[in-house]
């Protein structure tokens, strides 16, 4: 906390600083004698440039103008005539001159908002007003509270918790449409215990803990829109601390929310994740069956919408079964959007699915994932002479082919930073990318993220290098920690087939 309040008093003194003079542009930014590096540095800042494909200075005002309409009306109003950011330009109440209002010389500005505070504050959108307040009580007191309240949002917008309403993937690959994806899955707070080893009964293990916003589908609409997507997440929250962290987090990586519903006085559900150093994982999910998808919740026009306008759907099996019938009925109307299905966690009685294979585009899972949608009666066997590895191959094609008879066009087994693919026209064994950790907790989310980004981005078929980018992509994710934190950018994945290089095997089946 300490911390946090250190930035927002820097914060805070850079913005009052701007509002001398004209106030707040991207000129006065890259010109001005005062250090503006606390406010440059800040992550919304940061990220929204990323997003923009600007420079730190020229994403100031966007930010700090979004940031400001969620103020309280008074503090509102001071800090748009503070820092001249115009929102009442366009639509100034009667009687009201914006050149005034926003006049070059902050003294004047401040006058004439003294002058006029009553319509001013109702235009802004208070239902009473107070007495007018005196340059000096402005100049003091109250812009001090604005601008600490400012600066306070731009701090929280800057971890975990953003308040964000801006377009979020605007400009996000110049000059190149990025597409569109809409995930449905699960967003709940994941408690994290990395440990030195998976404790035995008699071996207790020891480590570190820590909670994040999580959940595999969360984790997956944070990975795409790391990778410059425009993103929306279907899910359910509780509207407790937790069910708002989890949005302020999905808001600060840019992911839409208005498809997530909170569930009025209910807990929004936990999960308990176990790693270990080399990047293995153990789940224990502590779910609140309140706070779920309903098949209703795909059936709203706005979700309807979403689903049909979108260029590729993300399906976990983290939704009701129900939930997941639906979806795969929504997405196989006409026309449609390309379906990438995770079928995580495994789901009891999955045969009630089959029927809608055939809406299935890209089925991806580790082997026990898929083996569990279509097991043999009797365990097959594979003989290859001795040779483990041309068993495990002629094991995945079995599998494969079992799906892909179910109607899946195309099927993956990933695990552990390799890939092996299959589909009509593709025959596919990606070795494994070199790597520090053994596993790592991201990679599932990292892989159909980036398979969907070449995808969309691309408008074709997945073709060998698109496979061998997503694989790179779950290599990318070195971390034991917050999941949706070690989501990889595209420049984080294109350094890592650069880096790989020939000792990523790729090998026609």
């Amino acid at each position: 906390m300490a911390g946090q309040d250190a930035t927002v008093t820097a914060v805070r003194a850079v913005l009052t600083r701007l509002c001398k003079r004209a106030g707040l542009s991207p000129q006065r930014l890259r010109s001005t004698e005062i250090d503006v590096t606390p406010l440059l540095e800040l992550y919304v800042i940061r990220r929204q440039a990323q997003l923009a494909g600007t420079g730190p200075a020229a994403a100031v005002p966007a930010v700090v103008r979004d940031l400001a309409r969620q103020l309280p009306p008074e503090h509102r109003l001071i800090v748009d005539v503070g820092l001249s950011l115009g929102l009442l330009r366009d639509d100034a109440p009667a009687g009201i001159e914006p050149r005034r209002l926003y006049a070059p010389d902050l003294g004047k500005r401040r006058e004439y908002l003294s002058a006029h505070w009553p319509q001013l504050l109702r235009a802004a959108g208070a239902e009473t007003t107070d007495a007018p307040p005196t340059t000096r009580q402005l100049r003091s007191k109250l812009e001090f509270e604005a601008f600490t309240a400012l600066a306070r949002r731009l701090t929280t917008a800057s971890g975990y918790a953003s308040v964000l309403t801006l377009p979020p993937l605007t400009g996000a690959v110049p000059d190149r449409h990025t597409g569109t994806i809409t995930v449905i899955g699960d967003a709940v707070l994941d408690n994290i215990c990395s440990v030195d080893h998976f404790p035995e009964p008699d071996d207790p293990a020891t480590g570190t803990f820590g909670d994040r916003p999580g959940g595999k589908g969360l984790n997956r609409a944070v990975a795409a829109a790391r990778l410059g997507l425009r993103v929306r997440l279907i899910a359910a929250v509780g509207d407790d601390d937790r069910g708002r962290r989890i949005l302020d987090h999905l808001r600060a990586e840019g992911v839409e929310t208005d498809l997530v519903r909170v569930v009025p006085g209910a807990a929004t559900p936990v999960a308990v994740v176990l790693v270990t150093s080399s990047g293995e994982r153990r789940d224990i999910a502590c779910p609140n069956e309140r706070v779920r998808l309903t098949p209703d919740d795909l059936r709203t026009p706005d979700a309807r919408h979403a689903l049909a306008g979108s260029d590729a759907v993300l399906l976990t099996f983290e939704p009701p079964s129900a939930v997941v019938e639906d979806a795969l009925d929504l997405v196989a109307r006409e026309p449609r959007p390309r379906l990438l299905v995770q079928p995580v966690p495994s789901t009891a009685g999955p045969q009630r699915f089959y029927r809608r294979f055939d809406a299935i585009d890209y089925l991806i899972g580790t082997r026990g994932e898929l083996d569990a949608l279509a097991p043999l009666a009797q365990p097959d066997e594979v003989s290859a002479d001795g040779d483990p590895g041309l068993a495990r191959r002629r094991a995945d094609i079995e599998l494969a082919r079992r799906l892909r008879i179910l109607g899946a066009r195309t099927v993956c087994l990933v695990e552990k930073f390799a890939a092996s693919v299959h589909s009509d026209d593709l025959e596919l064994e990606i070795g494994r990318f070199p790597a520090a950790l053994q596993d790592s907790p991201g990679a599932p989310a990292a892989f159909v993220a980036a398979l969907a980004h070449r995808i969309v981005t691309r408008d074709h078929r997945a073709d060998a290098d698109d496979f061998v980018w997503a694989t790179a992509a779950m290599a990318a994710t070195q971390s034991t920690g917050a999941v949706s934190g070690a989501m990889p950018t595209v420049a984080d994945v294109d350094r890592m087939v650069n880096l790989a290089g020939p000792a990523a095997d790729t090998e026609a089946l």
